[in-house]
């Protein structure tokens, strides 16, 4: 029988392990209060990128329908908007706990404009019909004070300026009782959004940007003017962030930290539309499913391990 005395080693190596892994190697250096908020300050932008993926991002890329256009000469043009609530962090966080208290609650909207082309009307019953499916993402940030776009990024007034490309692959089309059934791949990206101010005074800021890859799958039916569509997803959210931060006891900034950013979420959709003869009237719904993460920070009204639902609105031109 193994002695309780060979076992304790063992155990305190296991228990102390456990929160260092935690720990944020960017911060190794530091201690205390100091370490917390250099913590704090990385573990929000790990936490925010995702959701500025599923703002630029949405579920269906073309909203309302899993069908194909048909081929040339077919396009459509879509004016939408994504939308899903955010919970902000303090920024007036000292680092004396782990845990940052909740900032702003507010509900964060991007305008996207997307474009379809219809290329190959595929073969019998849809089979391999292709679209090219294109993307302009307007992230506004004057929903809060706290929000605001790099200098250098592309942007329109205080919008971000981003874009996308992709395609949609038809497998079948609507026969009988049988849906439309497709799949889809498109490429984004944004420039850099920041939260938190630290050269004005605020304790810690981040700044993202944001390569997103979306792999979507679809099916749908249309019955006289009403369309409806439901889809999976799988999403890869790569890019940098700068995050920059206070000493709680001196006051002092510190030197900038880059970390590289690599996440992946999945996601359930629902989309209903009116379907007249040029006009599209389409909404949408989801989650994004929430996925554990190894923090070394609590946020207040804020777990990434929940569901975060998201919703869309817009209309389509489609000729």
């Amino acid at each position: 029988m193994v002695s309780l005395r060979r076992l304790l080693p063992g155990i305190l190596i296991l228990c102390l392990a456990a929160p260092l892994r935690a720990q944020n190697p960017e911060c190794a250096s530091y201690t205390g209060r100091t370490l917390n908020v250099c913590n704090a300050a990385i573990d929000g932008g790990v936490i925010f990128h995702p959701v500025l993926g599923l703002l630029v991002s949405g579920g269906n890329p073309l909203l309302g329908s899993a069908k194909t256009l048909g081929g040339l000469p077919h396009f459509s043009l879509t004016l939408r908007a994504n939308g899903t609530n955010v919970q902000l962090p303090d920024l007036a966080y000292d680092g004396t706990t782990t845990t940052v208290g909740a900032g702003t609650k507010t509900f964060i909207p991007s305008p996207v404009v997307e474009a379809s082309v219809g290329l190959f009307g595929g073969l019998s019953h849809g089979l391999l019909a292709v679209d090219f499916l294109g993307s302009a993402e307007l992230l506004p940030t004057g929903v809060s004070a706290d929000l605001r776009v790099d200098s250098s990024a592309t942007k329109i007034g205080s919008v971000a300026l981003g874009f996308g490309f992709g395609g949609k692959v038809g497998v079948l089309s609507q026969q009988g009782p049988v849906p439309a059934v497709s799949v889809s791949v498109m490429r984004r990206n944004i420039p850099r959004i920041g939260y938190g101010d630290v050269p004005a005074g605020d304790r810690y800021g981040y700044s993202l940007d944001i390569h997103a890859t979306n792999l979507r799958a679809m099916a749908g039916y249309k019955l006289s003017v009403l369309e409806v569509a439901a889809g999976l997803g799988w999403d890869k959210y790569t890019g940098t962030a700068k995050i920059d931060f206070r000493d709680p006891l001196t006051n002092a900034q510190q030197p900038q930290i880059d970390k590289n950013l690599d996440q992946s979420r999945t996601m359930l959709f629902a989309n209903a539309a009116l379907d007249f003869p040029v006009l599209k009237i389409g909404a949408e719904a989801g989650y994004q499913m929430g996925k554990t993460q190894s923090l070394a920070t609590t946020f207040q009204n804020n777990d990434p391990s929940n569901n975060r639902f998201f919703a869309s609105a817009g209309i389509r031109l489609a000729f």
